[in-house]
């Protein structure tokens, strides 16, 4: 039987959805709801949404078993259901109804998970809190049918005949490869995922992620197709390739959402609407938009308009983020905790500003023209000769692109060995990855004037992250060889071969003697670079680096 909400509890503002109405009409067609409510089957909470869409979730576990739309299930692959990681075992679950919003509580342990409905919608709505690391990650898998949509994309995870690495990256008959972890996206660059056949959308409608870590240039899994089904992800804490300790907290909503074949309206985006339905429904963490604020910058001098720019703000509890306006610098974040954030000015990835900022509630914390200094932007320093520039991603170099959704095995790659000649197209033709046994050793040819082979010079080799604490060790002309230097911090787990350059962006620096170069002018100067590391296995497993940027300064 329905149960019905005597009590109204707490507050809160969530960053997703507008009301029934317009959040029906984008993400789901609405219809009238003369059928929405619940019921209990002996095993299951049983959700009619009134719309075109009916949910189970197990009383037991609080996995979602069923998910029907129009008639067609759609949940379930391989016997497994729907559910925060890989499902949380024997949990407390209750239902709640009030007017025209239902709500399914699931606490395990520390750990509190929501569904809501709302009548004449098609979307599930859910909210996760995590209070502390007794569930090692965070991610909501939505577990689709086998045959139910079917594709084969570059961040689908597909199985193939041969594993390769692990047992989840893939080689096809036709040498390309397949991961569930190659998401070609950043987390900023989408809103959505999911899949459309036959005039019947599924996605999965991403949060603000303001309680998960990695920040806007985070890759993870996004979505994979395989022959035994497919599944949609809402990554808020996973440990891989991560630069920042985890985030415990209320994170939501994001939503299950089923359309007539269209994409989610974008008018959706987890930053710009509200969800003002869901303050008094009692979620662990919630805070009505009363009680967040904002943070607006009137612009941002010393730019490189050749590139976008991203503002973000972090401390141990939040994250948030947004694009600067192209013309003049301009951004505002919205939607903010309370709180003293680290405010980061990104130059492409690359940060070149920080400051402090404090957010208060129901303020705007309003900031004058921010000037990033000459100085923190490093392709402001003049070089005798560069590849690639300093924007904190390898983007230009050999393979860039295609190794945020490939292995480095993959039969698109170009080779990864090959010397290299300034002049000579040199950013095209450097490898966006070096490898202690795939690719170190590379050669870089180059001529320099009497006047500058006279005078001692700077070498700079900036990386976005690294692999089993691979680094650059330099050699000049097979006279002189730098000092091995230290590793810096990076994540320790496989980002190479799993679509991430995403680490810590760092600069090594080697000051080169005068007595290392060659004074015959017609000569070229041969600078080796070798990667030196005590650890990792072998091939493209064996210690690695990504590259940001190489240069000589003047």
């Amino acid at each position: 039987m329905p149960g019905a909400m005597n009590r109204p509890v707490g507050r809160r503002s969530v960053v997703l959805a507008a009301t029934a109405g317009a959040a029906g009409a984008a993400l789901g067609r609405p219809a009238h709801a003369a059928g929405f409510g619940w019921s209990d089957d002996g095993a299951n909470y049983v959700v009619d949404t009134g719309a075109q869409l009916v949910f189970k979730v197990a009383k037991s576990t609080g996995d979602l078993t069923s998910l029907a739309y129009r008639g067609t299930e759609y949940q379930g692959y391989g016997g497994q259901n729907s559910h925060i990681e890989s499902g949380l075992g024997a949990s407390t679950v209750s239902i709640r109804q009030s007017g025209s919003t239902i709500l399914i509580s699931v606490t395990h342990g520390t750990l509190k998970h929501y569904y809501a409905a709302r009548g004449g919608e098609n979307n599930v709505y859910l909210w996760t809190h995590k209070a502390d690391t007794s569930v090692s990650a965070t991610r909501y898998i939505v577990r689709v049918k086998k045959g139910a949509f079917l594709n084969d994309e570059p961040d689908s995870y597909t199985y193939a005949p041969t594993a390769i690495e692990a047992s989840d990256v893939f080689r096809k008959s036709d040498g390309q490869t397949r991961s569930k972890h190659y998401s070609k996206r950043r987390v900023m660059d989408y809103d959505h995922v999911g899949w459309s056949a036959g005039g019947v959308g599924l996605w999965m409608v991403r949060s603000n992620h303001e309680k998960a870590s990695g920040g806007p240039f985070y890759r993870s899994l996004l979505r994979h197709q395989s022959a035994d089904g497919g599944g949609l992800y809402e990554i808020l804490h996973y440990g891989q390739n991560q630069t920042e300790a985890q985030r415990f907290g209320l994170q939501g909503p994001y939503v299950i959402a089923f359309t007539d074949g269209g994409a989610p309206s974008s008018a959706l985006y987890a930053g710009t609407l509200t969800t003002p339905w869901a303050d008094s429904l009692g979620i662990a963490g919630y805070v009505p938009a009363g009680g967040r604020g904002k943070v607006a910058g009137v612009g941002i001098s010393g730019r490189n308009t050749a590139y976008p720019y991203t503002v973000g703000i972090a401390n141990p509890s939040a994250q948030y983020w947004g694009q600067a306006r192209s013309s003049d610098g301009y951004f505002s974040l919205s939607g903010v905790l309370p709180g003293t954030y680290t405010l980061t000015v990104f130059k492409g990835e690359l940060a070149v500003y920080t400051t402090s900022v404090s957010v208060s509630a129901g303020g705007t914390t309003t900031l004058n023209t921010i000037t990033i200094p000459s100085s923190n932007d490093p392709s402001n320093a003049g070089a005798i000769w560069r590849i690639g520039d300093w924007n904190g991603t390898p983007g230009g170099f050999k393979n860039a692109e295609l190794m945020t959704y490939a292995h480095p095995s993959d039969a698109r790659a170009a080779s990864w060995t090959g010397n290299v000649v300034i002049g000579s197209g040199e950013t095209a033709a450097f490898p966006c990855y070096l490898w202690k046994d795939v690719n170190s050793g590379i050669l870089v040819y180059f001529r320099l004037t009497a006047a500058q082979a006279a005078a001692a010079h700077t070498l700079r080799i900036g990386v976005t992250t690294a692999y089993a604490n691979g680094r650059p060790q330099v050699t000049v002309n097979d006279t002189w060889t730098a000092p091995i230097p230290a590793p810096p911090t990076q994540p320790d787990t496989r980002s190479l071969t799993n679509g991430s350059y995403r680490g810590n962006n760092h600069t090594f620096t080697y000051s080169v003697p005068a007595s290392a170069w060659r004074t015959d002018t017609s000569q070229y100067n041969v600078l080796r670079i070798d990667v030196v590391s005590g650890s990792g296995a072998s091939g493209f497993l064996s210690a690695g680096t990504a590259i940001d940027a190489i240069d000589l300064l003047a």
